[in-house]
């Protein structure tokens, strides 16, 4: 009753649509304006009263924005919700829909400017992050965040906003502003990208690498020779890699 009370306490939850696993819940969450944005939501198998459990946030691609959930489970969660993953992984996981025609990072992949402003989509996620923290038993010491493509930009943006908040952070295939570099020296990282990327070209991952390294930092980095943008199905695939990795750091 506890745990059933913990999970319903953050937003009301609606019916999951038929495509989604049974594990996924479809919820929303407001932004400051007062926008509605959607969510999926997965908790662990079995939650024991008195026990915390890691967090895990993930950002989609340019190709899952809009108002449908279930294209958001495309990615990421078919490795989450194997029965291996969920097993050796029990965590919660928050993965939020960008609206059509907006982004997770302040960096515009199109013309590499970054306002520097938090976007209203990202903001409203770091607020319901916030509020799961409040609600839910979330290891504070173990709060990780990854994403592709878009979300790989969203990933580097929020930890340079961020850095001492996360535990660890692994953008797959994304870019990020090479000058906020030096925010990243003491946060583990898992960077991937696949060398043949015509989408989000190499050279991004590539770049904010070599300045993380060169202001001190220890990322690690893994360039997938032949492979295009889909470098996320190796990354997130393969049971003793990224995820792994991922679980293990501890504040």
């Amino acid at each position: 009753m506890l745990a059933a009370a913990l999970l319903m306490s953050v937003l009301p939850a609606a019916d999951p649509p038929p495509t989604l696993s049974d594990a996924i819940e479809y919820r929303t969450h407001a932004g400051a304006d007062g926008t509605e944005y959607q969510h999926l939501f997965v908790a662990p198998k079995e939650i024991k009263e008195g026990e915390t459990y890691p967090l895990v946030v993930f950002l989609h691609g340019a190709g899952e924005r809009g108002s449908d959930p279930s294209v958001v489970a495309k990615h990421f969660f078919p490795a989450m919700l194997s029965d291996e993953y969920r097993e050796r992984f029990p965590c919660f996981i928050l993965a939020p829909q960008c609206p059509s025609g907006e982004r997770w990072g302040s960096l515009d992949w199109r013309t590499g400017e970054d306002s520097g402003e938090i976007t209203a989509p990202l903001a409203a996620v770091r607020d319901l992050v916030h509020t799961s923290l409040e609600e839910l038993p979330i290891d504070r010491n173990r709060l990780y965040l990854t994403g592709l493509s878009m979300g790989g930009y969203g990933t580097w943006d929020w930890t340079t906003r961020e850095p001492g908040f996360w535990t660890a952070a692994a953008p797959i295939c994304g870019a990020g502003d090479t000058n906020k570099a030096a925010a990243l020296t003491d946060l583990p990282l898992w960077v991937a990208h696949g060398d043949k990327d015509s989408a989000v070209p190499v050279e991004r991952s590539r770049e904010m690498v070599a300045a993380v390294v060169a202001a001190g930092g220890h990322p690690i980095y893994i360039e997938y020779p032949g492979v295009g943008h889909d470098s996320w199905t190796p990354a997130y695939g393969t049971p003793d890699g990224l995820i792994a990795w991922l679980f293990r750091q501890e504040k």
